[in-house]
């Protein structure tokens, strides 16, 4: 067997990592914009000021997605581009900025999707409380809004949140990530509630206004994957996939999807946290969960357990362990216990949307970019993948991250995950191995894996 004839294979970007002009055409600044830009914050103080110039560089760098057989570009829309204050005024520039850019991907045959918040919170919004204020919902929606009336007569799939877990966990719990706030347990879970809020209004919204497009969300999370294939080690590893743990914060997979998936908060979540949810939020209920037309997770490792005494044990990863050059361990069962264990819960058409490793990838003496590392890498998660796809879970696209290199928020310029490289002196791209390597796999359809 292999995969759907319809399977949407593609690379993924966010506005922030790689568009640069932070301040340019009235564009408005962003969290990510003030945090970088406060020394020892980031590797190096680099900034997204420039990245990789994709602003400049629209008609180049999808002529390339298309030399390369991409035929679907997830990338992410700069709230503060379009609104620079995040509510009331327009940016008309930075409509025209994403106009051109769908613009350009249809005419070389390449479908947009496009993911609505990336992170890069308008600065203006974030004075006003940001995701605390109890209307930051509906500024949201707002612009959601702003994107559905202008794209959504050719843009026809659309993501509404990148990574919660990421941006409310580290933005607003630990302040490692823009806004870089370290805030108690109550204003974190009231934020969390906020931000699921936006996402079920964002979907109300485009159902309303662009009634013929497809929703998604794509939340993240490392995989609980089973040590053996016991029923026991299995149903262990679901266990604490799905756990609500203090010690794990943010990062866990049901506070942020079972309430979009399933219409609620699980048990064990509300039993820590449930206290700190503000008054009548059974009533928003009803508006975070709104039917998607799929799932997407963002994967890329797992942590391995096994069945002890009738409970979740983790297991420590093998000594000498593979890992990537960001100190990720490899586990290429990830994906394939992951699209297994969230598809027979939310028993929606699942979507990896980002998958892919950082590599120390050097320009060789001939000019080119040998990546090994990353086609084996890619090549073993596909696999996992595809074994999902055979045993009958729904699986119907897989978006590798990244296109081409980029800033990779708090490491800064430090790690590279693209299958293009990017000389940040000169802007020049290359193409890396693993495109070529990728391409294969897209034009057979995954026969080759």
């Amino acid at each position: 067997m292999s995969f759907r004839t319809d399977f949407i294979w593609g690379a993924a970007t966010a506005a922030y990592q790689i568009e640069g002009a932070w301040n340019e055409d009235g564009k408005g600044p962003s969290v990510w914009d003030d945090f970088t830009h406060i020394p020892g914050k980031i590797f190096g103080d680099h900034t997204g000021d420039v990245a990789c110039d994709h602003y400049h560089r629209v008609e180049e760098d999808v002529s390339l997605m298309a030399a390369l057989g991409i035929r679907n570009y997830r990338f992410s829309v700069s709230w503060p581009r379009l609104m620079p204050d995040g509510i009331g005024a327009v940016n008309e520039k930075g409509v025209a900025f994403y106009d051109r850019l769908i613009d350009v991907l249809l005419e070389k045959g390449i479908r947009p999707f496009m993911t609505l918040f990336h992170w890069d919170y308008p600065s203006g919004a974030q004075m006003r409380g940001g995701w605390q204020n109890p209307d930051s919902a509906d500024w949201f929606a707002d612009y959601v809004s702003l994107c559905a009336k202008r794209y959504g007569d050719r843009v026809k799939d659309f993501i509404t949140l990148n990574e919660p877990q990421c941006f409310v966990g580290l933005g607003y719990q630990r302040g490692t990530f823009g806004p870089g706030l370290v805030m108690s347990e109550k204003d974190v879970i009231g934020i969390a509630h906020n931000v699921l809020l936006a996402h079920g209004k964002a979907v109300q919204t485009l159902r309303a206004l662009a009634p013929d497009c497809r929703v998604g969300y794509a939340p993240c999370g490392n995989v609980a994957i089973p040590c053996t294939e016991s029923a026991e080690d299995i149903e262990a590893a679901r266990s604490a996939y799905f756990a609500t743990r203090r010690e794990t914060g943010m990062f866990t997979v049901s506070w942020w999807s079972d309430p979009a998936m399933l219409g609620r908060y699980p048990e064990d979540g509300l039993r820590l946290y449930g206290q700190h949810l503000p008054a009548g939020w059974q009533d928003d209920m009803k508006v975070i969960h709104q039917p998607l037309d799929y799932y997407c997770q963002n994967i890329y490792n797992g942590n391995y357990f096994r069945a002890k005494d009738g409970r979740p044990e983790m297991v420590d990863q093998p000594v000498g362990v593979t890992k990537t050059a960001c100190d990720w361990p490899v586990t290429p069962d990830c994906l394939y216990w992951g699209a297994r264990f969230l598809y027979e819960r939310y028993h929606t058409p699942f979507v990896i949307s980002e998958n892919g490793m950082s590599c120390i990838d050097t320009v060789s003496l001939d000019g080119k970019v040998h990546d090994p590392q990353r086609i084996d890498y890619l090549h073993r998660y596909l696999r996992g993948l595809k074994r999902a796809a055979d045993e009958g879970i729904d699986v119907r696209g897989y978006f590798q991250w990244s296109l081409m290199d980029n800033f990779e928020w708090a490491n800064g310029y430090n790690e590279r995950f693209g299958i293009v490289y990017v000389d940040y002196a000169t802007q020049r791209r290359i193409v890396k191995d693993s495109a070529l390597w990728y391409r294969d796999v897209m034009e057979t359809n995954g026969e080759t894996l």
